[in-house]
């Protein structure tokens, strides 16, 4: 079951072939993970979800939706599925659909996962709003498992690393998270500001400085998140004929995940 401009939809979305969502992937969204089938329990972060998409709308001068419409929508969904995607359109038409968590998800945040270093044509347009042309990102995904990986690293014209086609990044060095700054041209992830907040509530704040070379060099761990899979360690980066591996396992991963949610307790 689906949610459509403010009723339930059981199989099919009633789009015209001339809708801007289709033609030019003219929509802004947001995928959150509900805890406990609730959209108020603190770890859901149904407030900060709704926040970024409305500031994408107001850039964007597109028009509000019926956020009551959104919310009910979102309650009955919540209730069968545990990851929600909302979708507005440049009308104010939402939609909503649900999925699973992935079904190996406790086994990439306990091994870890391999990632693939993709080139910098696979780009995301309007990197700070998330819309809904995101074929850069699907098309990086896809490459990086033809290569035997998970996941891919967008980089920039430079060579700097940005952000995973899921998530955003983190490496450990010198004793502290480092991530890349929205400056470079990332999304602000609702899970990359909690955990930002949450490092500083434990006096440990992250660096934001750009992953250059010499900066990735001196990583020992790396991680990504997003507000689905919260915490996944990159194990492995193929990246040249020699793939540079990290450990998965090691404490500060587990400091990582618990910044998630502590300002959010």
């Amino acid at each position: 079951m689906l949610w459509y401009h403010g009723a339930p939809h059981p199989t099919h979305l009633p789009l015209l072939p001339t809708d801007p969502a289709l033609l030019y992937g003219a929509t802004v969204f947001t995928t959150l993970r509900v805890y406990e089938n609730n959209l108020d329990h603190p770890f859901t972060a149904w407030q900060p979800h709704c926040d970024r998409v409305s500031q994408s709308l107001q850039t964007f001068h597109w028009h509000r939706p019926n956020w009551g419409q959104v919310r009910s929508g979102a309650e009955i969904l919540a209730s069968q599925y545990a990851v929600l995607r909302i979708t507005l359109f440049p009308d104010g038409r939402e939609l909503i659909t649900g999925r699973s968590l992935p079904e190996d998800l406790a086994s990439r945040q306990r091994q870890g996962v391999i990632a693939w270093v993709a080139d910098p044509d696979y780009s995301r347009p309007l990197p700070g709003h998330k819309t809904g042309n995101y074929l850069g990102c699907w098309l990086a995904l896809q490459a990086a498992q033809q290569q035997g990986a998970q996941e891919a690293i967008l980089t920039s014209a430079d060579g700097h690393w940005l952000e995973t086609s899921t998530g955003s990044l983190w490496g450990w060095a010198e004793g502290q998270w480092w991530t890349p700054p929205l400056t470079a041209g990332i999304l602000p992830g609702v899970a990359r500001s909690q955990i930002l907040t949450g490092l500083a509530q434990q006096g440990q704040d992250a660096r934001v400085v750009d992953w250059t070379a010499a900066v990735r060099s001196h990583f020992t761990h790396l991680a990504y998140s997003n507000s689905v899979v919260e915490v996944v360690p990159i194990r492995q980066i193929l990246r040249t004929a020699t793939p540079l591996n990290y450990n998965p396992d090691h404490a500060p991963i587990q400091a990582l995940r618990q910044a998630l949610h502590r300002q959010s307790a």
